[in-house]
């Protein structure tokens, strides 16, 4: 059985917030921003657009790109660490939105390393035999969570989503899956935090369920990205003989000078990295399916990718693939 990635799209919506704007509210400035971040804009959901709405709109666009029907999806997973709700699952509601009557859907949490992990379980899924395609969307409204006192985490984020659908192709050459590494560092699992939800103190009229804003300790993450993580990704490529044949490199879009970093330590060329948290800031999960839509519409020629997510968990996760 051979599966292929048979669309890519990727939305963000219409609000564009700079860095002069983020000042306004916050002690911070432009210069700060891009220097440490090379963060220069981002997009928020405004007036009701929430993270089904962004996925949809994906959704929609890899409908459009496949040719296939809503019928045709037999499952939606669906990365989010901002979903509409706790319950039902933020697939399900997109599943609504799309029309699609014959999958099942579900959402899966590992912050920004969630479309590492949605790919793997979808191709996991689907090498079952009993699924035809498989609809893999990321999607984040990041800004709903953000505590935009905390200068520290709330001028990094924006809102996005991307996706793919994959679908099985026994008339391919190839299979878009090549090889995976996936990970999780439990005991720094409080380096990121968000939405934590306290227990009840005591039975009271009272008593009402409250969550927490987005936090994350800066140095520790990007000690975790700069030095953990390109280990990961380094022996991916030395298993599979593609350290020096690689053609891109799609990161988490956590910070432009993490990203440099990586690429430093791996001795790899910036040309071959991916990225857009220049415009879109970090878009959690979202960020690499955003990027490697835009890498398609720019290059639709085969070529392999290196894909690495990583953040709250502390879980990360690297996957070769050849789109």
């Amino acid at each position: 059985m051979n599966l292929k990635i048979t669309a890519t799209a990727h939305y963000v919506p219409d609000r564009i917030v700079n860095n002069d704007e983020l000042a306004q509210i916050m002690d911070t400035n432009d210069e700060w921003i891009q220097s440490h971040t090379g963060i220069q804009t981002r997009h928020y959901a405004m007036n009701e657009e929430n993270t089904s709405d962004l996925a949809t709109q994906v959704g929609q666009q890899l409908l459009k790109r496949s040719g296939l029907e809503p019928d045709d999806i037999d499952l939606i997973i669906l990365s989010t660490i901002t979903p509409d709700s706790l319950t039902p699952a933020t697939a399900a509601i997109v599943q609504d939105k799309l029309g699609i009557k014959n999958a099942f859907a579900f959402d899966i949490s590992t912050a920004c390393a969630g479309f590492i992990f949605g790919m793997s379980t979808a191709e996991k899924f689907m090498r079952s035999g009993r699924y035809q395609h498989a609809m893999v969307i990321s999607a984040e409204v990041n800004s709903k969570m953000m505590d935009f006192k905390d200068r520290t985490s709330a001028v990094f984020f924006g809102d996005g989503a991307g996706g793919t659908i994959i679908s099985v192709d026994n008339t391919a050459d190839n299979d878009f899956y090549i090889d995976e590494e996936l990970a999780t560092l439990a005991e720094k699992n409080q380096v990121i935090h968000s939405g934590r939800i306290p227990a009840m103190q005591e039975v009271s009229a009272n008593s009402y369920p409250t969550l927490d804003a987005f936090h994350q300790d800066g140095r520790d993450v990007f000690q975790f990205a700069t030095e953990v993580v390109p280990l990961q990704m380094e022996m991916v490529l030395e298993r599979n003989q593609l350290v020096e044949k690689i053609d891109y490199v799609i990161c988490h879009q956590a910070n432009l000078r993490i990203i440099e970093k990586i690429a430093k330590t791996l001795n790899l060329p910036m040309s071959k990295f991916i990225t857009n948290v220049q415009t879109y800031g970090n878009t959690s999960s979202a960020g690499i399916a955003m990027a490697l839509d835009q890498l398609q519409q720019n290059h639709p020629e085969v070529k392999t990718i290196l894909m690495c997510g990583f953040g709250g968990g502390l879980s990360y996760g690297s996957m070769l693939i050849r789109l």
